[in-house]
Formats: structure tokens, sequence, C-alpha cells
């Protein structure tokens, strides 16, 4: 990795932990704030070893109890939305989420719009947004804000539609060994080793 591309994820990094932002947002506006060319944009190995260096330098005494009351909430969600057999992804998933990190769901569906109606049934609010899923096509992202008593704020909620079929790949691990994403009992492995 370049001097250039490693700075990049450095002050991407800290857009993220710091101010929330988005990777793909956060390694733009980096490259732009450092202007750097767009080649020199880091991947997303890169930018997650960037977190973790961060988060250990800076948050190191905050993020491990904001990590697991998002987990916590998160695996809430996951056992009220079983019937579309959610899988955490994102920093809450892969361990790097601070406070102000969004819980991402995908809920894989039989019907892309039941999980809309169950949740209009349960009277929860959410707004509908699109999002890009596997081989760049769109899909509906439920978004919702949820109370997360252990941090005495409210959470973004992201709960991405996805067909029913797409489940099979879903546990694949990536070039790390590591997997993208979990079902309700992976969570709950991760915070019992967490104890």
């Amino acid at each position: 990795m370049s001097d250039f591309t490693e700075e990049i994820a450095a002050a991407a990094a800290r857009l993220i932990v710091d101010e929330g932002m988005d990777w793909g947002p956060a390694k733009q506006r980096a490259a732009r704030d450092l202007g750097a060319p767009r080649a020199a944009l880091p991947g997303n190995d890169e930018v997650e070893d960037a977190v973790r260096e961060h988060i250990a330098i800076f948050h190191a005494d905050t993020q491990p109890a904001e990590l697991r009351a998002l987990r916590e909430l998160a695996a809430q969600w996951m056992a009220r939305l079983a019937e579309f057999r959610p899988h955490l992804t994102g920093a809450v998933w892969r361990g790097t989420a601070t406070r102000l990190s969004n819980v991402h769901l995908q809920l894989y569906c039989d019907d892309s719009k039941a999980a809309e109606i169950a949740l209009l049934d349960r009277g929860i609010n959410f707004d509908v947004a699109e999002t890009t899923a596997g081989r760049g096509r769109q899909v509906d992202m439920l978004i919702l804000d949820a109370p997360c008593a252990a941090l005495g704020e409210r959470v973004t909620l992201c709960l991405t539609i996805l067909d029913f079929d797409d489940l099979r790949g879903a546990l694949k691990p990536d070039a790390r060994g590591m997997t993208e994403r979990g079902d309700l009992a992976a969570l709950q492995n991760l915070l019992e080793a967490a104890e």
C-alpha cells in the first residue's frame, strides 16, 4: 500500500469512527481533502485495518461497551424479525462499530413487501430508501429509529430487503476468513465470547 493510500485510509477511518460516515463517502472525502488521485483510494480491507487501529488508539476505553450495546440491540431486532431470516452485517458484525454506527440487518424474504407489512402491522415507523446489493441491483432498505437503552440514545437501524435465494451465498468467508454477516446464533456466540 502506498503512503498516499495509507494516508487516505487513516483519514477515512477517522471520519468513519469519529463522525459516523459510511465507508464509501469517507474514502471519497478523505481523498478529496488530501488532494489524492482517485487511483489512490484504499480497499475496504485497508480501511478496516485503519479503523481498528484508530479505535485502539483513541477509543479503546469506550468502544467495547458501545459495540456490545449495538450488538445487543441487533439481537433484539433479529429476534423480533426472525421470520425474515435476519443476518447482521457491517461494522456491528465486524466489531468496528461505535455509538455513531448504524445497525445493518439483511432480511431474506420470500416476498419483498412482507417485512414492510410486518413493521406497519406492529406500528413501527420507517422510511424506505434504495441501496445496491450484489451484482449492482437496487433493493429496498427500510430505515428506522430504535431506542438503545444501554447507550441512552436512539440508533439508526437499516434493514436491507433481499430475496430468499440470496441467503445461499450469505455466509461465505472473505479473503481473511471472516464472514460478512451472521445470523442470530452467530451473534449470540460473539456476545458470549466477549463476556
